[in-house]
């Protein structure tokens, strides 16, 4: 795709040095020389940013003030300076990216509509689509798992397959990576990823620019281990910047991370990034970039790095940047990547001076914090959030206590006869077991976290080998399961004579994709399903994800633990949570001797001959060689070259929404809203799971009634997550999570509210419905960091099309807050230290908030409030709307209508 033309108005062009001919560079070096920005002070985020800019300067949507913005960043004391961010590429899932397809293909048909042209939308820039959420762990523990499991997700997303068989055909710039190919994030890093981007401008001539991407996925981060800068948005601002518009943003602080030691014997990448989750939670980074550096990253692969970056949402920062390089070289190299392109990415950031060594200048930063590699500890983080990290040594007691505590995982107060419950189950093989509090139900190597770890995997081969040598095996009522981010991984493990081993242990290979992690861990035996509802059982996963939020892995577990591979073995062999594995015994050997943790966890110098002799280079050519026509069931599905997408009105898969259903051309102008009802009152650290969950359809709930109503049968509900493509469905899973509590309704769980004309319980569907239909808007009180978790569109437009028209809350977390305003809802955050709680506010109030045309971004408003005794209350808020773009969206009613109305 040749690149837009550059404006090079401050003379920055300049030739890179050593590599082909004609190809220029915009550089840096120069720009501090005409004094644009202290560019040497900048932490290295900052200047892939600022070198955007400058490119991509044209005097509309990058201007003279957004260069001036660069010149007056302030390391230490950053201001709130807006710059519009264009990504070199966009990266899709297929959950989220279906969503954004089926946007576009409504866009072309309302293009149509209006007599214009729908060819024309299509992506200005390279966007890759990988089918890496739709797999569910049904069938496990068999030679055959995979393979079944594979043949049910065709059969249960054929609709969306073809869909996206269609966007294959008839968009440009758009490739699509096939089912059982690998997750996006490991793609994106073992083959997407370019590290330096190389286009052609007019003629001959070439540019070298920094790659950087958005994605709709927040674990985007993870390419920051590869020194590439993008992270996660949802998929409504990823629809703008694949329609050519600029992300709009503020430039962000940076806090920097000090790495200095060598982690200890034994010690894993995972247990490094609990360890940072934990700590950059507590010192609060969310709306900023972390930034690695320091002697400690010289004992850190890209994988291990990798790790880390995955991570960044959980610890709240934007991305978690790890500059490139001779290790970055290394593992391109390694991965197969084309030799003059990593001679591009060598000359390019060594000629910008942004090639780390350890003798690097250190940029400036907002903050320093320091973290000593050697005092790092095994480590799992859980009950229901990955910042609450327990050292190993103290998991056992952990657990106790918080189930004495009454577990708040539980949602209520177990009483003492309870705290020794036990039941009698058949598990999946039909054999009877006890199960108690703490039993491990699931143990799953799930993407995405760790399963781009060599060293994670192989450790969890071996350490499965020498369990097996000892005569080890799982715990019968364990659900174990092997979901890799790519299909290397599973060549290495087979060439290292690992892959047994896990087999042995039930770790059969279940599938490629993020499976466990999303809620897609699949239905437990039911025996065992029955007996954990039957006798009020505190189960518990063990997963080697990045999210264990409430009702997120599986409904059946009330207790969920982030872990290592290897750890994820360990808890299948000791099969409960009480169980000590820095003291107590993992089982018995073939000769009745107990078999201890550190008696067969792997030695760091067998890992490393295992890594030197499992991993190669023509693996990775081989495994991304024509990987978009990889799978032969994609090839074989049926498509069309109509350029309007056929829409089927019979679909409970794919449907057009009605977001331009009354689209007019020009400018909206924005209303004050009168008289709104609460539609529902939150606490802290709501999750976009809880407001639009990925896992299970309900038989009981507002989505599983309609597909009922539909004529479809409970076992082929699918998922929410698979559903994303029809707005019917996604509007009544909104706010449908099992675990989220309303503080309108005490004591109860799931997505209820009160109507406030009946006084009568209520589903929140049927109530934000009912008022819509009314003409009555409604809203959202919330409490602290709400929308915390992934980046899910659906956690705005199901919003919207309750009818919700404002969410105030203590604060916001930065994806969520960006795409409310995406579908023109409206972010208002309560002044000062206020909140509903010490308004007194309970949901029976009517709310009336006067914003109109003149309203300027982060600007303050009075909410008048009028509550049931007829006494009357005035909020002081913060407009959320944090920039002057933002407010144009807002206008017109979100980024689709305005990027729309742009084309018109």
């Amino acid at each position: 795709m040749q690149h837009r033309k550059i404006n090079d108005k401050w003379g920055l062009l300049k030739p890179l040095q050593g590599f082909e001919a004609h190809t220029s560079y915009i550089s840096l070096k120069t720009a501090k020389e005409k004094n644009l920005a202290n560019v040497e002070k900048f932490p290295w985020s900052i200047r892939i940013l600022f070198e955007g800019v400058l490119r991509n300067y044209n005097g509309k949507e990058v201007t003279n003030e957004h260069v001036a913005a660069f010149s007056n960043y302030d390391p230490k004391k950053p201001l709130d300076l807006e710059f519009p961010f264009m990504p070199a590429r966009v990266l899709l899932q297929d959950f989220t990216g279906v969503p954004c397809v089926v946007d576009l293909a409504a866009m072309r048909s309302a293009m149509a509509r209006l007599g214009k042209d729908p060819s024309l939308i299509n992506p200005q820039l390279p966007v890759n689509l990988i089918i890496d959420h739709s797999l569910s762990i049904d069938y496990f523990n068999s030679p055959d798992a995979m393979k079944k499991n594979t043949d049910l997700e065709f059969q249960r997303n054929q609709e969306r397959y073809n869909f996206l068989r269609w966007g294959q055909a008839n968009l440009k710039n758009f490739t699509v990576v096939p089912p059982a190919s690998g997750i996006c994030h490991q793609v994106n890093l073992e083959y997407l990823a370019k590290v330096a981007q190389h286009t052609e401008l007019d003629g001959d001539k070439k540019i070298a620019f920094f790659d950087s991407l958005v994605g709709t996925d927040s674990h985007t981060t993870m390419i920051n281990g590869l020194g590439v800068l993008g992270w996660g948005v949802g998929g409504i601002e990823a629809e703008a910047a694949m329609l050519g518009q600029p992300v709009y943003m503020l430039l962000p602080p940076v806090v920097g991370v000090r790495l200095t030691g060598k982690p200890g014997s034994g010690i894993t990448s995972t247990d490094i990034v609990l360890r940072l989750t934990e700590l950059l939670r507590k010192h609060g980074v969310v709306n900023k970039i972390v930034e690695y550096f320091g002697p400690g990253m010289e004992s850190m692969n890209v994988p291990d790095r990798a790790t880390i970056a995955n991570m960044a949402p959980e610890y709240g920062a934007t991305a978690g940047y790890f500059p490139v390089d001779k290790k970055s070289l290394e593992y391109l190299y390694q991965t197969g990547r084309d030799e003059q392109q990593i001679a591009l990415v060598e000359a390019y950031y060594r000629q910008q001076d942004m090639f780390w060594t350890k003798d690097s200048p250190v940029a400036e930063y907002e903050t320093v914090l320091e973290l000593d590699l050697a005092t790092i500890k095994a480590s799992i983080a859980g009950p229901k959030r990955p910042q609450d990290r327990v050292q190993l040594e103290n998991v056992a007691q952990s657990f106790k206590q918080a189930l004495s505590d009454g577990l708040d995982v539980r949602g209520f107060a177990l009483n003492p006869a309870e705290l020794d419950a036990s039941g009698l189950a058949l598990n999946e093989q039909g054999v009877e077991v006890n199960l108690k509090h703490g039993d491990v139900v699931i143990a799953s190597i799930t993407s995405c976290t760790n399963t781009s770890s060599p060293a994670l995997l192989l450790g969890a081969g071996l350490l499965a080998k020498k369990a097996i040598e000892r005569g080890l095996k799982r715990k019968p009522w364990v659900k174990t399961s092997f979901a890799p981010g790519s299909v290397v991984v599973t060549e290495y493990l087979i060439k290292a004579g690992l892959m047994t081993y896990l087999e042995q242990l039930g770790f059969y290979l279940v599938g490629y994709g993020c499976a466990t992690c999303i809620g897609n861990s699949g239905p437990l035996p039911e025996g065992i399903a029955k007996s954990i509802e039957a006798n009020k059982i505190v189960a518990a996963a063990v997963l080697s994800g990045n999210r264990n939020f409430e009702g997120r892995v599986n409904p059946s577990t009330r207790a969920n633990y982030l872990a290592s591979p290897p750890l994820c073995v360990a808890y299948a062999l000791a099969g409960n949570m009480g169980v000590d594995l820095s003291r107590d015994s993992l089982g018995t050997d073939n000769e009745g001797k107990p078999v201890y943790l550190s008696e067969i966890w792997p030695d760091d110098k067998e890992l490393a001959e295992y890594i030197t002799k499992a991993l190669d280079r023509e693996s990775f050519i081989q495994a991304y060689t024509d990987i978009e026509k990889s799978n032969p069931v994609w090839n074989l599905l049926e498509t069309s070259n109509n350029q309007i997408y056929e829409w089927d009105p019979n679909s409970t898969y794919i449907q057009e929404p009605p977001f331009f259903d009354s689209l007019s051309s020009g400018e909206g102008s924005i209303a004050a809203i009168k008289n709104a009802r609460v539609l529902a009152i939150f606490g802290d650290s709501i999750t976009t799971d809880h407001i639009s969950p990925a896992g299970s359809i309900a038989t009981k709930s507002p989505a599983g009634e309609y597909l009922q109503a539909k004529g479809i049968i409970r076992q082929d509900f699918n998922s929410y997550g698979s559903r994303r493509g029809n707005d019917r469905i996604m509007t009544r899973g909104t706010f449908a999570n099992i675990r989220l509590r309303n503080t309108m309704v005490p004591g109860v769980e799931g997505g209820i509210t009160v109507d406030h004309e009946t006084g009568k319980q209520t589903s929140i569907y049927e109530a934000g419905t009912k008022y819509k239909q009314q003409g009555i808007a409604s809203i959202i009180l919330a409490g602290k960091d709400y929308g915390m978790g992934s980046s899910r569109d659906w956690a705005a437009k199901g919003v919207m099309l309750l009818g919700v028209k404002a969410v105030i809350a203590e604060s916001f977390e930065r994806i969520h807050r960006s795409n409310l305003v995406g579908m023109g809802v409206l972010p208002l955050q309560f002044a000062g230290n206020e909140s509903a709680l010490s308004l007194g506010l309970d949901g029976s109030e009517i709310f009336s908030i006067e914003i109109d045309d003149t309203i300027v971004p982060k600007s303050k408003l009075i909410v008048d409030v009028q509550k049931k005794d007829g006494s009357t209350l005035k909020v002081h808020v913060i407009v959320r709307i944090d920039s002057a773009v933002e407010v144009s969206y807002y206008r017109n009613g979100g980024i689709l209508q305005t990027v729309l109305k742009n084309y018109l």
